[in-house]
């Protein structure tokens, strides 16, 4: 029973979902189901499913048969191209129906995970501008990144400071300066999909101010969890890319937040088995953190303890990615015409521990033990209650792939 005083938003968008990157473990029947628990009623998977990369027409038709058989909520994909085709699928996927195209700057393994270099990024900007969709990218600087890795390597640092000393300020820094000149010289919106550091949404706001679409997203663990605390307690349970980073640069990411330099917030989600995040050398352990159950009550945690309206819960979590991802004729507002996406959250102070909610498929949290103040109730998906506040009551199968709408056309090239 809901009680006095409970905040009504929309049903969150999150913006940054991996579902298939353990093969044979979370799945869009677990993903989407932490999903409907946390408020959040549309997800947007990413390109990179351990075996196979989303990057072609035939791929996006095949993931999304397979997500709608298995979705409690609805959906929507990003698409890619495998670097060996360059961007010649590009055109393909936006009439499969992809909400945006993902890029990375850093290569984590060369089929999975592949860096773009530099003049292959610029011709699939160029093609991604057609499509009247945005290029996200993972803005890690490759050569740096790897010089820094073998540095710590070499000085035998395998503790939790491994990490960060690995991926200093600058790795992100210069890889966003490139992804953003690249948007700015082909006219393609161009976003950073996660960014630890308050000077990159400085950067990206520069840009705006230039007149290009340069846009920033923050993932909720990089606004909650510290590197001098947090991933010292949790190990290679904190391990994701970009790092933790201290907690003076969290408090200055919410001061972000306040000025509108944050585009999206999302949890970059992925249940990793323990046994892949427990190895007592910091480097390798794999690399991100669930988050879909606990994205809504960690923001408004948050934003309430710093004194930050509420409404960015509702910007930055359903009306911006919805316009992000060309998807706002149906998602990111309680307004008539549009889908009611709706999460319900009461104040009532709550521990939270992922293996007793049984949510999740790895059982497990960065936030566990972690007393939150606010409560998911209740959430609907198009009018249809999906979580009543202890179970979540949505059946495999009645989520729905979403995409941009056919006046988001493939345009052809500029003169």
């Amino acid at each position: 029973m809901w009680v006095k005083g409970a905040l009504i938003l929309p049903g969150a968008i999150d913006a940054q979902v991996h579902s298939l990157s353990q093969k044979d473990t979370e799945d869009f029947i677990w993903s989407t189901r932490a999903a409907a628990a946390g408020g959040v009623t549309t997800i947007v998977d990413m390109p990179y499913d351990e075996g196979h990369l989303v990057c072609s027409a035939e791929a996006v038709a095949r993931k999304s048969a397979h997500a709608a058989a298995q979705a409690r909520v609805d959906f929507a994909l990003y698409g890619t191209i495998d670097p060996l085709e360059g961007p010649a699928r590009i055109a393909e996927q936006a009439a499969a129906g992809v909400a945006g195209y993902k890029f990375s700057t850093f290569g984590t393994d060369p089929k999975r995970f592949p860096r773009i270099p530099a003049p292959l990024m610029a011709a699939c900007f160029e093609e991604v501008a057609r499509t009247g969709l945005a290029a996200g990218v993972h803005n890690e600087h490759d050569e740096y990144v790897r010089w820094a890795m073998e540095k710590v390597k070499a000085a035998n640092i395998t503790d939790y400071t491994a990490h960060g000393l690995s991926r200093p300020p600058l790795t992100e820094l210069l890889a966003m300066a490139e992804i953003y000149e690249i948007g700015a010289a082909t006219g393609c919106p161009a976003h950073v999909v996660h960014c630890s550091l308050p000077r990159g949404y400085e950067i990206a706001a520069s840009y705006r101010a230039q007149g290009h679409e340069a846009t920033a997203e923050c993932l909720i663990h990089y606004l909650t969890l510290d590197e001098e605390s947090d991933a010292k307690r949790l190990g290679g349970r904190s391990k994701c890319n970009p790092p933790l980073r201290p907690r003076a640069e969290v408090e200055g990411l919410w001061r972000q937040v306040v000025k509108g330099n944050v585009t999206l917030l999302s949890t970059d989600h992925v249940s990793w088995s323990l046994d892949r995040k427990t190895k007592p050398d910091m480097l390798a352990n794999a690399s991100g953190l669930p988050g879909l159950e606990t994205m809504m009550p960690l923001f408004v945690k948050g934003a309430q303890e710093r004194g930050v309206p509420l409404t960015w819960a509702a910007k930055l979590m359903a009306a911006n990615p919805a316009r992000h991802f060309r998807i706002d004729h149906v998602k990111g507002a309680l307004s008539v015409g549009r889908d009611a996406d709706i999460a319900v959250l009461t104040p009532e102070p709550w521990l939270y521990e992922a293996a007793e909610r049984g949510n999740s498929v790895s059982g497990w949290s960065p936030y566990d033990g972690m007393k939150l103040p606010w409560r998911v109730a209740g959430s609907y998906s198009r009018g249809e209650l999906v979580f009543d506040g202890s179970q979540v009551v949505a059946a495999p199968g009645r989520g729905r792939f979403v995409r941009p709408p056919l006046s988001v056309p493939y345009t052809r090239a500029r003169a």
